[in-house]
């Protein structure tokens, strides 16, 4: 074969080739429709607007007018090569071009960012741009947003007309967490929640804050409010509640006696309860309990003075020094027994008692007041002005 031969038939080959290939792109190809969003690649910006390659026979043009509603700073960033999403405004016009909008794709872009915040509840942040009498204009992405009065953290319901306004405007250029909570694309109509927002994310850093916590440790807090049955300490974004029972070691009539709010204090973790979102603390494990010492401190026949902290049906419970509590059963208050302990003593009376028996594992001290005579009561006044303490074994 000579190289004619040959050549002729090499070229016969590519052209077979060549038109294997055209007619294959015609039959896979699929024009565009209005409104299809394509990605592309930025080939060049111009003054007079940007060329893209979205993979089609035609590279598609997004007008001048489109590229200015991105903003100066979205347009300063728009480099040949970057990787764009657009969508198609026109398949043809007057000049046989593919006309795009980059601005477009990317409100299409920011509804359908919208949509998976309304379904996962997850906050956003966005930036106030304004207000009106309902609420607060809000900037999401290239979509307006809009949060009623009401769904302000600030928005008190008693606010005069000025004040309202006053409130309004001070939002104004600042950023906020913002929860979705509607969506109507068709009116245009986003709507957002501070409100929630903040809950969302409060609700978040306590579960964080739970997931840390570990039973047994130590942290740092700051009394954050005080009831009847204990004291709230803030860690951090998440309270606490020290027991009235965990303030201390010795009875205590209410938290306000031992704690103010405000209060910084170190506090033992006793448990933290996931499900029910609960912190138990205390503050009296961060002391040595005087059980722990009670044989060393104390003994039988001893006698100590106290005061009366509770008075019950069966006798009346006494404190001592050192924090621990006894009881003087009703049958050791008096010969014969009082029908009713108050008949004898009440709350507050300091008294002097007798060490009957100490059951440190229980936690129990019997005491009595029946068994000091008259002479043993005034001998243990004139030992105690001394500062010694009186033990008749």
């Amino acid at each position: 074969m000579t190289v004619e031969h040959v050549r002729d038939h090499v070229t016969e080959h590519v052209q077979d080739r060549v038109i294997e290939d055209w007619l294959t792109e015609a039959y896979d190809y699929s024009p565009p429709s209005h409104g299809d969003m394509l990605e592309g690649t930025v080939l060049k910006v111009r003054d007079w607007g940007a060329a893209i390659d979205v993979g089609l026979k035609r590279d598609g043009f997004v007008p001048e007018m489109d590229l200015r509603r991105l903003g100066e700073d979205e347009l300063a960033r728009l480099k040949p090569g970057q990787e764009v999403l657009t969508r198609v405004v026109k398949l043809r016009d007057q000049d046989d071009n593919l006309i795009l909008s980059l601005y477009e794709a990317r409100v299409e872009a920011d509804w359908i960012r919208a949509e998976t915040l309304l379904d996962s509840g997850e906050p956003v942040i966005a930036m106030a741009t304004g207000y009106n009498r309902g609420g607060l204009l809000v900037r999401f992405g290239h979509v307006d947003g809009f949060v009623p009065a009401s769904h302000l953290e600030k928005m008190g319901r008693r606010l005069s007309e000025e004040q309202r306004q006053a409130t309004l405007q001070a939002y104004v250029g600042q950023e906020l967490p913002l929860k979705v909570i509607e969506i109507n694309r068709r009116r245009r109509r986003l709507i957002v929640s501070e409100r929630l927002a903040r809950q969302a994310l409060q609700k978040q850093h306590i579960e964080r804050l739970l997931q840390e916590l570990v039973e047994g440790e130590v942290c740092h807090g700051a009394v954050s409010r005080l009831t009847d049955f204990g004291a709230f300490v803030d860690l951090g974004g998440a309270d606490g509640l020290i027991h009235v029972s965990e303030l201390a070691w010795h009875r205590v009539e209410h938290p306000a006696d031992e704690l103010q709010v405000g209060d910084e204090v170190d506090v033992h973790i006793l448990n933290v309860d996931h499900e029910r979102k609960r912190i138990s603390l205390s503050l009296k494990r961060l002391q040595p309990d005087p059980w722990m010492f009670v044989q060393e401190t104390y003994t039988a026949n001893q006698l100590v003075n106290g005061t009366v902290t509770n008075v019950v049906d069966f006798g009346a419970f006494v404190a001592l020094e050192t924090g621990i509590e006894g009881l003087v059963h009703i049958s050791e208050l008096a010969d014969p027994p009082p029908e009713k302990p108050k008949d004898v003593v009440k709350c507050d009376d300091e008294v002097v008692v007798r060490i009957l028996s100490i059951d440190p594992f229980r936690q129990r001290l019997a005491l009595s007041l029946k068994s000091i005579s008259a002479q043993e009561r005034n001998d243990w006044f004139e030992q105690h002005a001394n500062g010694k303490t009186a033990d008749l074994n």
